[in-house]
């Protein structure tokens, strides 16, 4: 008989173990609300560890777009990107470096495209592909990259945290177009580039065309002023041929 009384409690035990199971599967909203034994969207939603530092990105130019970046604090964004704020403190820990590292994710996707230079191509034509390639990645989340630009000038002291890896951004780009720019004459090229793109990055946050035609003509006109004046490209070196262009990798 006292096996049988045990026996009865550890299937009640192992019973009310299962029933919490199937509460918490619930509450989590892992079976589809249809019956039919689906994972759910929304699990299929869920944020990935891996993918947490782009989720957060994401999470924060939809805040920028949506007019909240200035108002907005870290818990806003942490909730935003369904996070605890430990875990987007791990990740980033002020609202700079969420900007920071959407800033370097351009670079990166920019210089992970295969660019297919031609041997006469001049730097001038390598530069309009490269900063072309980087307007493209901006145009994925345009809203929310002007709504950020417009919120740094009203916050001088983000921008200029932002300043020297800018510099950087745009060295890197000459590298992608196969310039140097090295010692006191590169840090020229390195202004001179940072000049080209900001002039040309105020016609494309007006540029509401598909091809983005406006903002390709006001390049090529910045960068044909830059040659002139000789302040970018006093020397070229040629790139190492590649093959075909990237398809479109991505997010910012």
């Amino acid at each position: 008989m006292a096996v049988v009384q045990v026996s009865t409690v550890s299937l009640l035990a192992l019973f009310a173990g299962h029933r919490q199971s199937i509460e918490k599967l619930d509450r989590a909203r892992i079976i589809d609300p249809s019956g039919d034994g689906k994972i759910s969207n929304q699990v299929k939603q869920m944020v990935k560890k891996a993918d947490r530092p782009q989720h957060v990105i994401k999470s924060a130019l939809d805040l920028a777009a949506a007019g909240q970046w200035s108002s907005a604090s870290l818990r806003d964004i942490a909730e935003a990107a369904d996070l605890s704020i430990a875990d987007l403190h791990a990740l980033y820990p002020s609202k700079t470096a969420i900007l920071k590292a959407y800033f370097a994710s351009i670079d990166a996707l920019v210089l992970a495209t295969k660019f297919s230079f031609d041997e006469e191509d001049s730097p001038r034509d390598r530069l309009f592909d490269v900063l072309m390639r980087r307007f493209d990645v901006l145009a994925e989340n345009r809203d929310g990259v002007i709504a950020l630009l417009k919120a740094l000038r009203r916050d001088p002291v983000s921008a200029l945290c932002l300043a020297a890896d800018f510099a950087g951004s745009m060295r890197w780009m000459l590298e992608a177009a196969g310039i140097k720019a090295v010692g006191p004459n590169g840090r020229l090229i390195v202004k001179g580039l940072a000049a080209v793109w900001l002039a040309t990055l105020q016609v494309w946050q007006r540029d509401e065309s598909e091809d983005m035609s406006r903002t390709m003509a006001a390049l090529d006109k910045n960068l044909r002023r830059a040659e002139r004046i000789s302040a970018v490209l006093p020397s070229a070196r040629r790139p190492r041929r590649s093959s075909e262009s990237q398809q479109d990798a991505s997010p910012a």
